[in-house]
């Protein structure tokens, strides 16, 4: 363990931390998290709507789904090379290079045209289902902008007006990224979307699995327990949970069951991120019954924001990073939780989530039962009192080592 130790302290989680502080990585990142709010407003429409079930005449609101939640790909579009030309400071072409992310993802959407003028798109290209093409749109325009960026038409000493210049230096790359998306659409007929799928039809069957809901979970759990921010990880989650929802969306909207375990609803708002990722709430609570002063102030500070599935800091104040006795509970929760998630909702136990509900931060319980009813909740307990049964040894151990680092240092 010791050596472990050694070498995720000073090898692994440095690489980790520099990979999340790429400007690539930190950009793509940051636009995810721009995206947040119009995710949001998906999962209140979600809540609202469950009142529908008692006020029959109640309007219906999935039209506001529809263009937040529904439009995330286009964001994406925009936001990716926007951000990655902010964090390199090129804020002069930060604003085209979002306009030329926007339309180039919009040209590979393969719209059709009618004789009348009118435009037809397929709706669900613009939303999850286009995320990962609108991530590759924006890094292809972010890579072009940035290297055209080096080179001007024109000479320092030009006469000419400033934004003269600059309007003509922004028309070589545009032209020449639009001019590939003319191509690749126009020329040789080619289907981003069909590739992506192809792409991600093995990955995506993969974290349907057991073994592959586990490791989705597990990765993160590892990854956190080093201190590394799971958001590194965000892109490539986000790209299968957020398909995979609305996947079972239409098929229960059609009047079938959903397949799809590995969803956002069942890892944060439903039942193996208790807390937060690495199921930290009961070790929040077993904290305010600590002897150790230090943990159960701890404990007092953290509790709450548990609830709402806060843990940075109960992972960074407790410390459970860079701390064996705590890195191993969770990893064990890491595993088990998981397993018995994906085989209660597999054999029936509970219903699968169909509905979008991105608020994570819903305290336990009410986002469990709006994505899985009362069921869900009976579930919710059960997994709850083995979290509590793998943490209290670890907790004790803990404690009683906290309890005697205060008790010398008063005697001294």
């Amino acid at each position: 363990m010791d050596r472990l130790m050694k070498w995720m302290t000073e090898k692994f989680a440095p690489r980790m931390e520099a990979i999340t502080k790429n400007v690539w990585v930190d950009s793509i990142q940051e636009a995810i998290m721009v995206t947040l709010p119009m995710i949001f407003i998906g999962s209140l429409i979600t809540l609202v709507s469950i009142l529908k079930d008692f006020i029959p005449a109640m309007p219906d609101l999935t039209p506001i789904t529809t263009f937040s939640f529904g439009l995330l790909g286009l964001f994406i579009s925009f936001l990716t090379p926007y951000m990655v030309m902010q964090k390199k400071e090129r804020h002069k072409i930060k604003l085209i290079s979002g306009f030329t992310g926007l339309s180039l993802f919009l040209m590979l959407l393969s719209p059709t045209f009618g004789e009348d003028g009118s435009v037809q798109f397929v709706l669900e290209r613009f939303g999850p289902t286009g995320m990962v093409a609108a991530l590759l749109v924006g890094i292809v325009v972010a890579v072009v902008m940035n290297v055209f960026n080096r080179f001007s038409l024109f000479s320092k000493d030009t006469k000419l007006p400033e934004f003269i210049v600059d309007w003509f230096d922004f028309l070589v790359p545009i032209a020449i990224i639009l001019a590939g998306g003319w191509v690749l659409i126009y020329q040789l007929h080619f289907d981003i979307f069909a590739l992506i799928i192809s792409v991600f039809e093995p990955l995506n069957a993969i974290s349907q699995t057991l073994a592959g809901f586990v490791l989705f979970n597990f990765i993160g759990v590892v990854l956190y327990s080093f201190g590394v921010s799971p958001w590194v990880m965000v892109p490539i989650f986000y790209a299968i949970w957020f398909p995979a929802i609305e996947e079972n969306a239409a098929l229960v909207a059609k009047g079938m069951d959903p397949i799809n375990i590995n969803t956002f609803e069942t890892f944060f708002s439903g039942w193996v991120g208790v807390g937060g990722l690495g199921a930290t709430l009961p070790l929040a609570i077993l904290f305010l019954f600590a002897k150790s002063k230090k943990l159960s102030s701890i404990g007092k500070a953290t509790v709450v924001p548990s609830l709402f599935n806060i843990n940075e800091p109960v992972i960074y104040g407790a410390p459970i990073a860079f701390n064996p006795i705590l890195m191993v509970p969770m990893w064990i929760n890491g595993i088990i939780i998981p397993v018995i998630v994906y085989l209660a909702l597999d054999w029936g136990l509970a219903d699968i989530p169909s509905q979008l509900f991105q608020l994570w931060y819903t305290p336990i319980g009410i986002s469990t039962y709006i994505v899985s009813g009362i069921n869900g909740l009976v579930l919710l307990a059960f997994v709850l009192l083995i979290m509590f049964v793998v943490w209290y040894p670890f907790y004790k151990v803990y404690d009683l080592q906290e309890r005697k680092k205060e008790d010398a240092e008063a005697q001294a």
